[in-house]
């Protein structure tokens, strides 16, 4: 399966859950600011999210959205 996410940068506050919650380690923090003067969290390597939504389900200010949309070729 694979996944979108879907972050709301000027709702997030950094706190980093996502980040450390990420079993592929998708997401990193920002080192730009966002309006709220915070350094939101964003996606850096899209390609390895899997749609496990954990990152959404731990996201305090309910920031993140996840998408499936694909299935994993089988070997």
């Amino acid at each position: 399966m694979k996944g979108l996410i879907k972050i709301q940068k000027e709702r997030c506050k950094g706190c980093g859950y996502c980040v450390d919650a990420c079993p592929v380690k998708a997401l990193a923090i920002s080192s730009h600011f966002n309006a709220i003067g915070c350094f939101p969290a964003v996606i850096k390597h899209k390609d390895r999210c899997t749609g496990c939504g954990i990152c959404a389900t731990v996201c305090p200010d309910i920031a993140i959205t996840v998408y499936r949309t694909g299935t994993k070729k089988k070997t």
